[in-house]
C-alpha cells in the first residue's frame, strides 16, 4: 500500500484553492520538469493549456489561470513572495509573453493559449488540465494531469496510490481498524504509531523541523489574517472581519499584540477567555486563515486550502486554552494527518468529487481527533471524535458564490472548527465501546454520499448558494 505521510496532508503554499490553485501550479512545474529531463525545454516555442470540468467552471474565481501562468514561470509556491502573484501575472498579460521556467520568453496569449472548456469533463476526475508544448520543429508534446484534491496531482496513465509503492513502513494503515490494531497490539498512542511510520521516510530531526514549519506557517497565516484590513479580491466586496474581532477581544492589549505572531498568541493566553470569548476566538482564528487564503496569502493545506482554517483554529485553541502549550503541536498534527490520510485513501478530499463534506468535513474530523488525542484521549476516543465530527458534515455541498473561496467557504471554517471541539469533548466524555457508528463506517458513508451527490453541488457554482445570490463579478 502507498504511504501517505503527514507531510503529504499538510503542504505549505498559496491560496485560494489546493485543487484549483496549488494542484495546477504543481502540474505546470511537473510538465516543465519533464521537458527539461527530455532535453526539450530550450526548444519549446509555445505552450497551450486546456482546462476541463470544475477547473474550467470555477477556475477563474479560484485563480487557476494565475496558478498555471506562475507554474509555467517555475515560481515556487512554498517560497515565493505572495506579493508577486498579481504583478507577475499582470506583466505576462501586458507583454503577451511568458518567461518559460523563469528563463527565455515565449509568446503567450491567454485567449489562445489558456482555454476553459466549461462544457467538457474528462472521465478520471473533474479537475483536469492538459499541457501541450509545441517545439521549434513543429512537434508537439502533451500531458494531461488531474488535480485530485489537497494539492495532490496525478498524471494521466500514472496510478494514484499503486499498491506497493513507497517505503516499507512498520504499520500499514488503510482503515481506522488498522490503526487501532497497531495501537492495541503495540501499546502505542496514535501519534506514536504515525511517528514510527514517518521514520521510514525521514529522521527525527527532519520530522521535528517539518512539523514546526507547518505549525509556524499556520500560526503566521492566522496572525497575518487577524491584522490585515481591507476587502478581499475577486469582486464580491467581502470585507475582512478577523482584524476587528481580534481587536475587540484583546481590548487594550491589541496594539502590543500586533507586533508579531508570538506576541499575539501570548496576549490571547493572558486573556483567559470565558465561554463566549472562546467561541469568538475560535471563529477569529478560522476567519483569519481563510481570509488570508482568499487573498492569495500563504497557508497550509489542512487537508485543503478551502478548509485551511479549521485545524489552525482548533490547534490555537488547544494551545491558548489548555495546559501543555506547543508541546501538543506534534502529536496533534500527527494524529490529524493520519485521519486525513484515511479519508483520502478510502473516500476523497476533493470538493469537486465529494462536495464540501470532503473539505470542511474532513478537516473537522482531523482536528477533532488531534484535539481529543492531546487532551488525554485514548486512541478509541480520538477516532470517535473524528467520526462524530464527520457524521455532522455528511452531505455538505460545495457551492462557492462566483467560484470564489469566500462565500460561504470562509464562514464554514468557523463552523467546522467549533464542531471539531464539540466532537472532541463528546468523545472524551463518551464510551467508544458503546458507539453505534465507527470511523470506518462514516468514511464509507461519506464516499457513498459523494457518489450520489448531484454534480452541481460539487464545486461547479451551478447549484446551492452560488445560484441564489445575484453577483456581478467581471472575469479578467
Amino acid at each position: 500500500m502507498d504511504f501517505i505521510s503527514t507531510f503529504d496532508m499538510f503542504k505549505i503554499g498559496l491560496g485560494p484553492s489546493s485543487s484549483h490553485t496549488m494542484g495546477p501550479w504543481a502540474a505546470a512545474r511537473r510538465f516543465l520538469a519533464g521537458l527539461r529531463e527530455a532535453g526539450e525545454l530550450d526548444r519549446v516555442a509555445r505552450v497551450r493549456v486546456d482546462l476541463f470540468g470544475s477547473l474550467a467552471k470555477t477556475g477563474k474565481g479560484h485563480g487557476t489561470d494565475l496558478a498555471v501562468i506562475l507554474g509555467l514561470g517555475d515560481f515556487d509556491p512554498v517560497t515565493c513572495d505572495p506579493g508577486i502573484v498579481h504583478p507577475a501575472v499582470a506583466e505576462v498579460r501586458a507583454s503577451r509573453t511568458l518567461p518559460l521556467a523563469g528563463g527565455r520568453r515565449i509568446p503567450f496569449d491567454e485567449r489562445e493559449d489558456l482555454i476553459f472548456h466549461r462544457g467538457e469533463s474528462l472521465p478520471f476526475h473533474p479537475n483536469a488540465l492538459r499541457f501541450t508544448a509545441t517545439l521549434d520543429d513543429g512537434a508537439a508534446r502533451a500531458e494531461t494531469y488531474y488535480s485530485i484534491g489537497g494539492g495532490f496531482v496525478v498524471r494521466e496513465g500514472e496510478a494514484a496510490g499503486t499498491p506497493g509503492d513507497g517505503p516499507a513502513i512498520p504499520f500499514p494503515i488503510e482503515t481506522a481498524a488498522d490503526l487501532l490494531r497497531a495501537c492495541r497490539e503495540n501499546g502505542l498512542t496514535i501519534p506514536e504509531v504515525v511517528l514510527r511510520n514517518e521514520r521510514a521516510v525521514r529522521d527525527d530531526e527532519a520530522i521535528r523541523e517539518g512539523l514546526a514549519s507547518i505549525w509556524r506557517a499556520m500560526w503566521e497565516s492566522a496572525f497575518r489574517g487577524a491584522h490585515a484590513e481591507g476587502i478581499l479580491p475577486g469582486g464580491l466586496q467581502v470585507v475582512r472581519r478577523a482584524p476587528r474581532l481580534s481587536r475587540s477581544l484583546l481590548g487594550a492589549e491589541a496594539e502590543e499584540a500586533s507586533r508579531d505572531a508570538d506576541a499575539w498568541v501570548a496576549a490571547i493566553r493572558r486573556s483567559a477567555p470565558g465561554f463566549d470569548a472562546t467561541l469568538k476566538w475560535v471563529a477569529c482564528f478560522a476567519l483569519a486563515v481563510n481570509e488570508e487564503n482568499a487573498a492569495f496569502g500563504r497557508v497550509v493545506t489542512a487537508p485543503t486550502n478551502g478548509a485551511a482554517g479549521v485545524i489552525p483554529a482548533v490547534l490555537l485553541h488547544r494551545i491558548a486554552a489548555h495546559e501543555g502549550g506547543e508541546a501538543a503541536v506534534g502529536p496533534f498534527l500527527l494524529t490529524a494527518g493520519v485521519v486525513g490520510a484515511m479519508f483520502k485513501r478510502r473516500a476523497t478530499i476533493s470538493a469537486a468529487q465529494g462536495g464540501c463534506q470532503a473539505e470542511i468535513g474532513v478537516s473537522s474530523a482531523m482536528a477533532a481527533a488531534g484535539l481529543a488525542q492531546t487532551l488525554g484521549g485514548t486512541p478509541e476516543q480520538a477516532l470517535m471524535a473524528a467520526e462524530i465530527a464527520m457524521e455532522h458534515h455528511l452531505g455538505l455541498t460545495c457551492d462557492p458564490v462566483a467560484g470564489l473561496v469566500q462565500v460561504p467557504c470562509i464562514e464554514r471554517n468557523t463552523m467546522g472548527a467549533i464542531k471539531a471541539i464539540t466532537a472532541a469533548q463528546l468523545a472524551l466524555e463518551g464510551d467508544p465501546a458503546r458507539a453505534k457508528v465507527s470511523l470506518d463506517a462514516v468514511i464509507r458513508s461519506m464516499w457513498e454520499t459523494a457518489l450520489d451527490m448531484n454534480s452541481k453541488y460539487k464545486e461547479t457554482s451551478e447549484g446551492g448558494l452560488a445560484v441564489q445570490i445575484p453577483v456581478n463579478v467581471v472575469e479578467c
